[in-house]
């Protein structure tokens, strides 16, 4: 044992720095910690609103983007699309879209906020599969119509505003996300706007 007097001063500087640096560890330690918590870039952009050009969509084509982890399609339709809405009618389970499958913008013949463009998420209603656009082969699934949806999977059919037809599994509409026109030649998914 040293009988050397002891420098108190010595004591408490060494003891108020090794806090300090101890304190500072822990903060650099527990800030990288804290922020993992925070959801990713990527979770954080899986939810986030999608903007579709439609510019240069030509009549008939189908524009697929991805919206939330599902794939959504944009469908600009011609006037023998629109106008054959009305021949399917008495063949559909929902035709006046009565199921809340869509926003109330878009609960009317087209399903949709403007006739032109038919926006929906590309998943069947029965069992969640994709069903397939066919633009000018769905008379061999309905007669006297040319485009519709088709799910393979177990048959249930769609029609070109996403209405499905009775006697098919599908028990709803295909779903019709909030959306709407940015401009003329832009939709943004994932949000309804201010438009009526």
């Amino acid at each position: 044992m040293s009988n050397a007097p002891v420098d108190k001063g010595r004591r408490r500087f060494l003891t108020v720095a090794t806090s300090v640096v101890g304190a500072a560890g822990a903060v650099g330690v527990a800030v990288p910690f804290i922020a993992s918590w925070n959801p990713s870039a990527k979770a954080k952009n899986a939810g986030a609103p999608v903007e579709v050009n439609i510019g240069k969509a030509e009549p008939g084509q189908m524009i697929r983007v991805e919206w939330r982890g599902q794939p959504v399609w944009v469908v600009r339709r011609t006037p023998e699309m629109l106008a054959s809405l009305d021949k399917v009618s008495d063949q559909l389970r929902d035709p006046n879209s009565e199921e809340p499958q869509q926003p109330a913008y878009a609960t009317n013949t087209y399903r949709s906020r403007k006739e032109e463009y038919f926006v929906a998420v590309g998943i069947c209603t029965h069992l969640g599969c994709s069903p397939q656009y066919l633009e000018d082969s769905f008379g061999e699934q309905v007669e006297g119509v040319s485009s519709g949806f088709f799910c393979p999977c177990h048959g249930s059919k769609f029609d070109i505003a996403g209405r499905v037809f009775s006697g098919v599994p599908a028990p709803y509409n295909l779903v019709v996300p909030p959306h709407y026109y940015i401009d003329d030649t832009t939709i943004l998914v994932g949000e309804d706007g201010e438009q009526a």
